[in-house]
């Protein structure tokens, strides 16, 4: 009798620990993240991506800082939903003050962090038992593979010197840090192959992440970016959404609620450009939407080539680029031709691969005494130097392309060609209103080649219910592959 009344007892005990486990888990701010019926897509995707070197450009209150925190909790913990997990992970949150980690970083992560996961605080100022107080030095986490993680809290007020000497996991960065902290933290995850991830307001403009990072000037695989603003915050009410902005200068909007980078004092020529619209991952495209190669020939400044598709609806898709300089001839049209060799691309009747080129492909090379134009010929790839050069009807019909008068978008670049896309990030008017003339020449290819195009037809104001119904599908089937945002 007493066996059974003890083992009853047991059963209670039992279920009331998983009846408290479930309501703790419930009420844990981190299990609710995004995980109801209202998602931060632009978060999630933070998340999924793999790369090595993550920035989330938001504005303020665009939920930037909750990539950052989540991420630094499910790395630490050992289970992140879509990375390779492992124990004894050791990270640092970097904050541009302690007065800013206590406030911001510290306090995101004690939002999501349960306590139970805490094995131990180590506290810089006031006492562990009200960590949200003081300025916390190191989190001691348990990690469900059995093992202990750290997350260790640095300011970038203390300089260079004491980032020094450490093997890491991970750095997160909240906010913008000085240069010098920022190679020496990239020094620091080198070893065990670690993660470097940000989330900022740039409001410092153009500085060396702007460079590094937006426009991945070095071309690194592992550089991924996304931008946030308030209107990809599910969680903000559309009366606040008025209100922020009613009170800000466009300045101010630019960078607080856009997160984009502040322009010193320079103008982007193709301001419609959206990195989330117009930049795709690459997928199979069908060789009946196979159009054209364009090549601007730089021989001692870069060569650029594109290969450009067109589907029925007149989207275009450029899908593969050759971008390099200081080679010659020979060996460009080898490249291009081992790039259309991958592509199946379509060959002329004698065998060659046809393509635009810049006139000035006329001209005879210092090394040789025939033109560019003959040396491609020779090669294997008939070019076609009749070009139209018309510097600003050529942006006024990209322009076009990538906004037309619907507000649609008919340009698609896979993620693959990181010049031009480098180069239409950075592209800005300077004096005597034109176009600086530094870092183009995928530009100019991607010019002759949509001047090549046929002008888009007219449009009448009175659409059809089937064309009505036809844009309504196909407005569906890019949002679905994240065309648009």
């Amino acid at each position: 009798m007493e066996q059974n009344k003890a083992k009853i007892i047991e059963q209670i005990n039992q279920i009331s620990n998983i009846s408290q486990e479930i309501y703790r888990r419930k009420n844990n701010p981190l299990s609710k993240y995004n995980t109801g019926k209202i998602v931060h897509k632009k978060q999630v995707d933070f998340h999924k991506n793999t790369k090595r070197n993550r920035w989330v450009f938001g504005g303020n209150r665009s939920g930037k800082t909750e990539c950052g925190a989540v991420e630094s909790i499910w790395l630490a913990r050992g289970n992140h939903p879509y990375r390779t997990n492992k124990k004894d992970v050791f990270g640092w949150v970097v904050s541009l003050s302690t007065k800013v980690q206590k406030e911001v970083a510290q306090d995101k992560i004690l939002k999501y962090l349960d306590k139970s996961y805490i094995e131990e605080i180590i506290m810089n100022t006031g006492k562990k038992n009200s960590p949200e107080f003081g300025v916390i030095d190191t989190i001691v986490i348990k990690n469900v593979f059995g093992g202990l993680s750290r997350i260790s809290f640095k300011s970038c007020e203390e300089g260079r010197e004491k980032f020094q000497g450490t093997s890491l996991d991970f750095v997160w960065f909240d906010e913008e840090p000085p240069e010098d902290i920022y190679n020496e933290c990239k020094m620091r995850v080198l070893d065990k192959c670690g993660d470097i991830f940000g989330t900022m307001t740039p409001l410092k403009g153009q500085t060396y992440i702007y460079d590094q990072i937006y426009l991945n000037s070095q071309n690194d695989p592992e550089v991924y970016c996304i931008f946030m603003e308030w209107a990809d915050n599910p969680y903000l009410s559309n009366d606040e959404l008025n209100r922020l902005t009613a009170s800000m200068s466009q300045e101010e909007l630019t960078a607080r609620r856009y997160g984009k980078f502040l322009s010193n004092n320079k103008s982007a020529v193709y301001k419609e450009f959206d990195p989330n619209i117009h930049i795709i991952e690459p997928f199979e495209i069908p060789p009946e939407y196979h159009d054209q190669i364009s090549i601007d020939p730089g021989l001692n400044n870069p060569l650029s080539a594109h290969f450009y598709a067109c589907d029925y609806d007149g989207n275009i898709y450029v899908i593969a680029e050759h971008f390099e300089a200081g080679k010659t001839v020979d060996y460009h049209a080898q490249k291009i031709k081992e790039i259309a060799k991958n592509l199946n691309w379509k060959h002329r009747k004698d065998g060659r691969l046809e393509a635009l080129i810049d006139s000035a492909a006329n001209q005879k090379t210092l090394a040789s005494n025939k033109s560019v134009t003959e040396l491609f010929f020779e090669n294997g790839i008939a070019v076609n130097p009749n070009v139209n050069k018309d510097l600003f009807a050529g942006i006024s019909r990209v322009k076009t392309y990538l906004k037309n008068a619907q507000g649609q978008s008919k340009l698609f670049i896979f993620s693959s060609c990181t010049n031009l896309i480098r180069e239409l990030k950075s592209y800005y008017w300077g004096d005597g209103d034109k176009p600086i003339k530094l870092d183009d020449h995928a530009l100019d290819e991607l010019r002759y080649y949509i001047m090549s195009r046929p002008e888009p037809p007219q449009v009448n104001k009175e659409k059809t219910e089937i064309q009505r119904n036809k844009e309504k599908l196909y407005k569906q089937i890019l949002r679905q592959r994240k065309y648009f945002s």
